[in-house]
């Protein structure tokens, strides 16, 4: 299992969507997704991969895995491995463009 960091971005991001009565099933998405990624970063439901656009605070890779698939506005979320081994930072949790 890998412990997950949150920056102050994506506990926001989180908080506002878990107080949004009407982002219920995006939110019950997302914390799914969050515990696989705790459990399995690679899991295939996630399609997790590298988003080349960013990096972390420390030049980390960022990637991008899926919480929601074949859906208008589906929300994803970025993190990194780290700060130490065995631990994963929640970058940001936003709905795809």
């Amino acid at each position: 299992m890998f412990e997950i960091y949150w920056t102050a971005e994506a506990k926001a991001n989180f908080t506002a969507l878990k107080n949004d009565r009407s982002r219920i099933k995006q939110y019950k998405a997302v914390k799914k997704a969050i515990l696989l990624l705790s459990q399995n970063p690679r899991h295939p439901g996630l399609q997790t991969h590298e988003y080349s656009s960013l990096t972390g605070p420390g030049g980390e890779k960022i990637f991008e895995a899926y919480a929601e698939q074949n859906t208008p506005a589906a929300y994803r979320i970025f993190w990194f491995y780290g700060p130490e081994k065995g631990a994963i930072t929640l970058v940001a949790i936003i709905p795809h463009p």
